[in-house]
């Protein structure tokens, strides 16, 4: 008995390994959409908060009813739009503002959750920014926080700043960052 086909499929069967090895050679070639090399970025600055008025960067915005206005009350959410600088000095040169909410997030004792974005306004990364979330121990050095996403050249990051107390006075306090941040 004998096969009879139609002329389409024929054809069809006919281009398949054409179209098959074209696919190959643009996936060898590049052509096709690949996503860039990831990079690791280490940065060091210096994060500069004030409490104290007139120029305070960090204020109390709400305090659980019945209780002391303190940062320490358990519950209280401070607003910040500190300074990011190059270093520790009050006269560094300024690189950036880290903006968000910190709430008192524990019973026993002074433990911040920190929900901030480190927005670059000078230098390489100007106009970038840095998700960060996690808890802050303002007495205790090498506090970590993860960074959980960012804007710019930090666009898909992902890693996590070491935070250690310069200086924390009743007024203001400077803590020392280190950043380890992966983006492409």
């Amino acid at each position: 008995m004998a096969y009879s086909y139609s002329p389409l499929v024929l054809l069809l069967l006919l281009l398949l390994p054409f179209s098959l090895l074209s696919a190959a050679v643009a996936t060898v070639t590049g052509h096709e959409n690949t996503a860039p090399r990831e990079k690791l970025t280490h940065l060091h600055f210096f994060f500069h908060g004030r409490f104290a008025s007139p120029n305070a960067t960090a204020v109390l915005v709400a305090v659980p009813p019945g209780t002391n206005a303190t940062f320490n009350t358990f519950g209280a959410v401070i607003v910040l739009d500190d300074m990011l600088k190059d270093g520790p000095e009050a006269s560094s040169k300024l690189i950036g503002r880290a903006q968000g909410l910190t709430a008192q997030a524990s019973l026993e004792g002074t433990y911040l959750l920190m929900v901030v974005n480190f927005v670059f306004t000078a230098g390489e990364y100007n106009g970038s920014s840095l998700a960060i979330l996690g808890r802050f121990v303002p007495d205790v050095s090498g506090t970590e926080r993860s960074i959980v996403g960012g804007t710019g050249k930090f666009r898909m990051a992902r890693g996590y700043t070491v935070g250690n107390v310069y200086i924390w006075t009743a007024s203001y306090f400077v803590l020392e960052l280190d950043a380890y941040i992966v983006h492409y």
